[in-house]
């Protein structure tokens, strides 16, 4: 006799059904795993073993076989232990219910025959519904958020012996933790440390991260040291909205797959690595595939802090995503795709030293020095930044125009959002709609498209450019509340991807012959 039941694999965030077949016989003691199990899942021989000795289960001098299919999938994580563990529960006759196929068995087990939670748990939830699983066993977890997880019925359990009491028709008692999960994420809904009202000056800047926000915007920021670039970039994410459901789940997977905590809130993920991180950490990768910071900043921002001392090689690697909001891992052994759709905001200096461009500081940097340092940037990346902002030193003394806060623009933002989902009917930005799409539903006039075509003749700007122009020229018109692109909108959007790369270094001479000035009558 061969027992089986269902549990579920993970591909990336792909789900995929899993077979256990458990098959015991007399013959010498021994415990085989096949269907090609990496070390976790031939460890759980012994955490299964474990778990039997609860039932007083005797499996000396017999051999179990287990088989894990489908047989050419590679099985990764120690996701598979309770459904071994029912399997050969019931080929050993301690459960004698049938199991159906469409019910499946997700978690680890500890030597004490305990069912516990670990990496791939909420993924594994969500594929489960598209593999037609109707009623899935996992852990008891705080973390997961049962209320949002309706389309499959779970039974929440803390021990082996729950699961065989519950299959023989006994209820559990943590049958619908969805009140309990529920009441933890609203109890967090997300703080924020820093706020937009206590940024002083800037205000074209906070203008230019608005609509960044409203439309999902790439932005680069350029200035001299201190002038406010970090602080900017790290008050970005508090006009950002709450994330919907289905982006909280997309999240939180990730989060959980690469073994990152994460707070139960329902703000934006925000990341900010060292430049001196590799190629892998920030794309992703491993023998077995993780996510990198570009996949745990989905839905979120990716802030790269002096991005001109990235290598150039990580640079470039961020072209795939930007342009598709997902990235494809490849190994020997496994291809994974994990989404990666995230605002990416730089902050670079003007030149090696800094201060080119400063009216308080003199440059040190050759033209040569300055070229390769803004040469770290290549053309494909520039051209993936929406917004290119040149920011200067500011009187602190000086009162903001403008003092409003984080959420008084994030309410705008929000309703920026929404305009966006009724028009296109899904929840996109404009900043990743399809271009067409974009266009079928707030087209170009003539006079518009012979503005922007004569503009980007003389400014050199690619189609892609010329792209970037148009969409942030909808979301200017979303944020002004108008239905049709304005001439007023395309004309600020133009503004806000004109950088003139030159006119720092014409400052830089002015306080050349300034400072040989002041030598003189010194």
């Amino acid at each position: 006799m061969t027992s089986k039941v269902t549990s579920v694999g993970l591909k990336g965030l792909e789900g995929y059904r899993v077979g256990g077949e458990v098959r015991i016989s007399q013959d010498t003691e021994s415990m085989v795993i096949v269907g090609l199990p990496d070390a976790s899942v031939k460890e759980s021989r012994e955490r299964v073993l474990a778990s039997l000795a609860h039932f007083d289960l005797d499996v000396t001098d017999r051999k179990v076989v287990v088989n894990l299919s489908p047989s050419d999938q590679k099985k990764n994580g120690a996701l598979f232990d309770l459904a071994i563990a029912v399997a050969a529960l019931k080929e050993l006759g301690e459960v004698k219910c049938e199991i159906p196929a469409d019910t499946a068995f997700v978690g680890w087990l500890s030597l004490d025959g305990s069912v516990v939670s670990g990496e791939g748990i909420l993924p594994a939830i969500i594929a489960a519904k598209g593999l037609g699983i109707r009623l899935i066993y996992l852990p008891d977890d705080p973390a997961l958020p049962f209320h949002m997880l309706q389309e499959v019925e779970c039974v929440v359990v803390r021990h082996i012996e729950e699961v065989v009491g519950h299959l023989e028709g006994q209820e559990s008692l943590l049958l619908s933790p969805r009140s309990i999960s529920e009441r933890a994420f609203i109890a967090n809904p997300g703080s924020f440390q820093k706020d937009f009202c206590h940024v002083i000056g800037h205000d074209g800047a906070k203008r230019a991260l608005e609509i960044a926000a409203a439309g999902g915007h790439n932005v680069l920021m350029n200035g001299p040291p201190g002038c406010g670039k970090s602080l900017l970039a790290e008050t970005f994410p508090s006009i950002l909205p709450p994330l919907s459901n289905k982006a909280l789940l997309e999240v939180m997977s990730l989060y959980q797959i690469a073994g990152e905590k994460r707070l139960r809130d329902l703000s934006a993920p925000f990341r900010h690595p060292h430049h001196s991180a590799s190629a892998v950490a920030i794309i992703g990768g491993g023998s077995n595939p993780r996510p990198g910071e570009i996949s745990l900043a989905h839905q979120g921002v990716l802030f790269l802090d002096e991005i001109a001392e990235f290598s150039k090689k990580t640079l470039d690697m961020l072209r795939q995503p930007l342009e598709t909001g997902e990235v494809t891992i490849s190994r020997a052994h496994s291809t994974v795709t994990y989404p990666s759709s995230f605002i990416l905001v730089g902050a670079m200096n003007p030149c090696p030293c800094g201060y080119l461009g400063s009216p308080h500081h003199y440059c040190t940097c050759s033209q040569k020095q300055i070229q390769a340092y803004r040469n770290r940037l290549s053309g494909p990346i520039y051209d993936r930044m929406d917004i290119l902002l040149s920011l200067q030193l500011v009187n602190v003394n000086k009162p903001s125009h403008v003092k409003e806060s984080s959420a008084d623009i994030r309410k705008r933002v929000e309703a920026a959002h929404l305009e966006q989902f009724d028009r296109y009917g899904e929840e996109v930005s404009n900043s990743n709609v399809p271009f067409e799409k974009m266009m079928a539903a707030s087209p170009l006039s003539n006079e518009q498209r012979q503005l922007l075509t004569r503009v980007s003749s003389k400014q050199n700007w690619s189609n892609r450019v010329q792209i970037k122009i148009i969409r942030l020229a909808r979301t200017i018109s979303d944020l002004a509340g108008e239905e049709q692109l304005s001439d007023g909108a395309i004309w600020e959007a133009m503004k806000l991807r004109r950088w003139d790369m030159n006119k720092p270094h014409l400052i830089a001479r002015e306080n050349k012959y300034a400072f040989q000035k002041e030598s003189s009558y010194t």
